[in-house]
C-alpha cells in the first residue's frame, strides 16, 4: 500500500521557550560567524543560531556553533583563583588580591635573579582583541621580557611569515567574496567542509552558479577532494616542488602577466632562474604529480581571468610552511592575480581571533603591525604608552617553539600560559612535560580548571570564556565583529581584560601607563594608533560593528563619510589605488629552492602519518570534548587506515592499534577508509595524549612553526583488545 504523505507527522522543532536573543560572534574557527544566543526567562543560554542579516554566514552555523551556548555549563571550568608553592602540592583556594599579588611576586622574583627575559609569556587566538592589546602593553611595556608569543605560531605563523616576505606586511589581501567572482580556484592542504564549514558553503554556492573549475591538492581524499574537478594527491612535504613546476609551465609558455609583474613587483629574474630548474619531467619525480597534470593545472590556473587560491594548515604545519605561502603568492603575484575581484592568495585562519593577536597583541612586535626593528614605530609607542623608549627590544624574542626549549637550557625559568595548553597543542608531548617540570614559577590563565599544564601551576586564574565578556574579534577576511557579554563567568572568575588590568597594577606602581578600564575605552585607543596604517580602523566603533554585523579592515573617516550603507571598508588590500608595503611600493617575488629535510618513511617506520581536524570537535576538544552533541560523532581517538594496508598489520576494521613513532606511541582505533593510500594514516589531532605524542619537533626556518604533517610511523596490532579499549577510554577523560 502507498504511503499517505499527508498523514505523515510534520517536524516539529522543540520550542526552547527562548525570550531574548542576544548578539555575538562565534568563538571557534576563523570564519567569524553573526550568532545569537537564545535566553529562556530564567536567564539560561538554552540556544544558538546564525544572523540572517549577516554578511559572514547569512544565517548558518556549523554543528559546533549550534551547539555554542552549551559551552557555559560546561564541566572542568574553574570558578577560583588557586595558589601553591609547588606543582607536586595541592592547591589552596585564595583571594583575587592574593593570587595577582603571588603572579606578580614570582614573576619579579625570577627577573630579579636571572634577568627580565628569564620569564616567558605565551597567549592564544582566542581572547578578544582589546585583551592581545592590553596584554601586550602590560608585556612589552611594564614587565620587559622579550619572550612573548602566542599560541598562534602552532597555526598561522608560517601564513604571516610568508604574507610578510612577499607582500612587506601581515594581512589576508582577499575575502569570500572573491569565490563569488573567480574563474579557478586551487585549495592547498585545506579540507574546508570539516575545517571551516560555512566558508566551504560560501564557495559551493559561488561556485554552482558560476561553475569555475576547483583543484586540490592534498595527500589524503578529503571531503573537500571528494568533490574537486582534479585532486592532486602530492606527496608529503613537497608542496614547493610543485609550486615551482607550476610556474616553470607558466613562465616557459609566457602565460604571466608581464605588465603585472613589472609594475608591481621585484625579483623576477632570480625567480624564473630557480624555477626553471623543476622542468615537469623532474618536478614529478619529487613531488609524485605526473607531468602532463602539472601542465593542464598550470594552464588552467594561467588563463583564468581571476584566479584564487586558498590553504589552511596543510602549507603552515610543516618545515616549508613559509616557503609555501610564498610559493602561492609567487603564484599569484605573476598572473596578476592580487588585489582583483575573484584573484588572492587567501590564507583561511585557524582560531577566532588568531587576526587579532597578529594585528594587535604585540608578540611579534608592536601594535598594528609595527616592528621592533623599526626605531620610528619603537618611538611612536613608546611616547604613545609614556614609557622609556629603551625599554623596548629593538628585535623579536623568542617565539613559543623556541620557548620550550630555552626552558629546557634553562635560559627561562618562569611561564605565564592563557588561554593555551602546551601539553596537548605541541609536538612530542613527553619533551614538553619535561620541560614544564623545569620551570621554578609557572601561571595558567584558563577557563578550564582541568587543563593538563595546570598541573604544573604555582597560580591558576580562572578566567571567562567566550561571551562571559564583551570586546571584538577579527576573522579571516579582516573583518572586525563583535562578541557581547552574554552570560556572567562562573563563581570568582573573571574576563581576562580585568585580570591583565589588575596585573598591571602591581607593575604600574607610578602610574605612568595608561590601563583603561573597559573594552571599548581600549577599542578607541587602538583607533587612535591605528589611523593611517594598512590596518586603519579608525572609522568603526562598537555600535556600527554590531548593526553592521562586522567591518572589514581598513575603515576610515573617509570610509564613514561615504555614508555607505552597509559600510564597504576595505573588502580587498593591494588594490589598484594601494601599494605594497616594501618602500618602494612593489611585491617581492622569491626564488623557492626545495630543502629535502622532512622526516620520510623508512623500514622501521614504514608509514606516513598525517594529522588533522574533525568538523565536531575544536583543537583539544577542552571545549567540544564536554558538549553532547559533538563528542558523540567522535568520543575517541581513532586512525583512518587503508583495508590493504590494514589487513597486511593484522588489524581488524575497528581494532585498536599502537602507533609508534621515534617519539612515543599511542593507541587509536583503526577504521577502515579509502580516503588515504595504502602508505599512509590519518589521525585527528583532538584528542589529548594522543597525536602530539608522535608527532615531530622540526621548525620552519622562518615562522618557526612546527612540521605537524610530515612524519613517519609504524602500527602495531594489540592482542588485548580489552585493555586497550579500557587504555582508550581513559585517554577520554580529561
Amino acid at each position: 500500500m502507498l504511503l499517505n504523505r499527508t498523514q505523515k507527522n510534520p517536524i516539529k522543532i522543540t520550542d526552547k521557550k527562548v525570550v531574548e536573543w542576544k548578539y555575538a560572534t562565534c568563538g571557534y574557527c576563523s570564519t567569524g560567524c553573526s550568532i545569537e544566543v537564545g535566553l529562556n526567562d530564567e536567564g539560561h543560554a538554552v540556544s544558538s543560531r546564525g544572523v540572517g542579516g549577516a554578511d559572514v554566514n547569512r544565517g548558518k552555523l556549523c554543528l559546533k556553533g549550534i551547539m555554542e551556548h552549551e559551552l557555559f555549563n560546561s564541566a572542568g571550568r574553574g570558578d577560583k583563583p588557586l595558589i601553591r608553592d609547588h606543582w607536586h602540592e595541592e592547591f589552596t583556594e585564595t583571594t583575587w588580591d592574593q593570587a595577582i599579588d603571588k603572579t606578580a611576586e614570582g614573576i619579579r622574583a625570577v627577573q630579579e635573579k636571572y634577568g627580565k627575559d628569564s620569564v616567558a609569556i605565551i597567549s592564544t587566538g582566542q581572547m578578544f582583541t582589546e585583551e592581545f592589546y592590553t596584554l601586550g602593553k602590560l608585556t612589552r611595556g611594564l614587565i620587559g621580557t622579550n619572550n612573548y608569543d602566542g599560541n598562534t605560531t602552532l597555526c598561522m605563523a608560517s601564513a604571516v611569515s610568508g604574507y610578510k616576505r612577499s607582500f612587506g606586511s601581515d594581512g589576508p589581501p582577499g575575502c569570500y567574496e572573491d569565490f563569488e567572482h573567480t574563474d579557478c580556484l586551487i585549495a592547498w592542504g585545506s579540507n574546508l567542509p570539516e575545517q571551516h564549514p560555512i566558508i566551504y558553503w560560501r564557495m559551493k554556492e559561488a561556485q554552482e552558479k558560476r561553475n569555475f573549475p576547483l583543484i586540490v591538492i592534498d595527500p589524503r581524499v578529503t571531503m573537500l577532494a571528494q568533490n574537486a574537478d582534479i585532486h592532486l594527491t602530492v606527496t608529503p612535504g613537497t608542496d614547493i616542488v610543485l609550486m615551482n613546476a607550476f610556474m616553470y609551465v607558466i613562465l616557459n609558455e609566457g602565460l604571466q602577466d608581464a605588465e603585472y609583474i613589472e609594475k608591481n613587483t621585484n625579483g623576477y629574474d632570480e625567480l624564473k632562474a630557480e624555477v626553471d630548474k623543476y622542468d615537469p619531467v623532474t618536478a614529478s619525480k619529487i613531488c609524485g604529480i605526473d607531468e602532463d597534470t602539472i601542465r593542464v593545472v598550470a594552464r588552467l590556473f594561467a588563463k583564468a581571468n581571476a584566479a584564487m587560491q586558498i590553504w589552511t594548515m596543510g602549507i603552515n604545519q610543516s618545515t616549508h610552511g613559509s616557503d609555501g605561502v610564498v610559493g602561492i603568492n609567487n603564484l599569484a603575484l605573476i598572473t596578476g592575480n592580487i588585489g582583483i575581484p575573484g584573484g588572492t592568495s587567501l590564507s583561511i585562519t585557524g582560531q577566532c581571533n588568531a587576526m587579532g593577536t597578529r594585528e594587535w597583541s604585540s608578540c611579534s612586535g608592536l601594535p598594528n603591525h609595527r616592528l621592533l626593528e623599526n626605531p620610528q614605530d619603537r618611538e611612536d609607542i613608546a611616547e604613545y604608552w609614556n614609557i622609556d623608549v629603551d625599554f623596548l627590544p629593538t628585535k623579536r624574542g623568542l617565539v613559543q617553539t623556541d620557548i620550550y626549549r630555552a626552558i629546557e637550557t634553562g635560559e627561562i625559568k618562569a611561564l605565564w600560559l592563557i588561554a593555551t595548553n602546551p601539553l596537548s597543542s605541541l609536538p612530542d608531548t613527553a619533551r614538553i612535560r619535561k620541560a614544564m617540570e623545569r620551570l621554578e614559577f609557572c601561571v595558567v590563565q584558563d577557563c578550564y580548571q582541568d587543563s593538563e599544564s595546570n598541573q604544573y601551576a604555582n597560580v591558576f586564574l580562572p578566567a571567562g570564556t567566550w561571551a562571559e565578556k564583551s570586546g571584538v574579534m577579527t576573522n579571516t577576511e579582516r573583518r572586525v565583529n563583535l562578541v557581547n557579554k552574554i552570560m556572567k563567568a562562573p563563581g570568582d572568575s573573571k574576563p581576562d581584560f580585568e585580570i591583565f588590568n589588575e596585573v598591571a597594577k602591581r607593575f604600574n606602581t607610578e602610574g605612568k601607563v595608561s590601563f583603561p578600564k573597559t573594552t571599548e575605552e581600549v577599542f578607541e585607543e587602538m583607533k587612535v594608533i591605528s589611523k593611517g596604517r594598512l590596518c586603519d580602523i579608525s572609522g568603526m566603533d562598537y555600535e556600527n560593528i554590531e548593526k553592521n554585523r562586522g567591518i572589514q579592515w581598513p575603515y576610515t573617516d573617509k570610509h564613514v563619510e561615504k555614508n555607505e550603507e552597509p559600510p564597504a571598508g576595505g573588502k580587498r588590500i593591494y588594490t589598484e589605488d594601494a601599494t605594497f608595503r616594501y618602500p618602494d611600493g612593489k611585491a617581492k617575488l622569491i626564488p623557492l629552492p626545495f630543502v629535502d629535510n622532512n622526516e620520510v618513511p623508512d623500514e622501521e617506520f614504514p608509514i606516513w602519518l598525517n594529522t588533522g581536524r574533525l568538523v565536531e570537535h575544536w583543537h583539544g576538544r577542552t571545549k567540544t570534548g564536554k558538549v553532547g552533541n559533538n563528542n558523540k560523532f567522535s568520543p575517541i581517538p581513532f586512525i583512518e587506515i587503508n583495508p590493504d594496508l590494514a589487513i597486511e598489520s593484522g588489524v581488524k576494521d575497528g581494532d585498536y592499534v599502537r602507533l609508534i613513532s621515534r617519539r612515543s606511541d599511542a593507541i587509536v582505533m583503526a577504521k577502515y577508509t579509502n580516503r588515504v593510500g595504502k602508505n599512509a594514516v590519518f589521525l585527528p589531532f583532538h584528542f589529548h595524549d594522543c597525536a602530539n605524542r608522535l608527532t615531530l619537533g622540526l621548525l620552519d626556518p622562518h615562522s618557526r612553526q612546527p612540521a605537524y604533517k610530515q612524519q613517519a610511523v609504524r602500527i602495531e596490532p594489540i592482542k588485548d583488545q580489552k585493555a586497550a579499549a579500557q587504555l582508550s577510554m581513559e585517554m577520554r577523560e580529561f
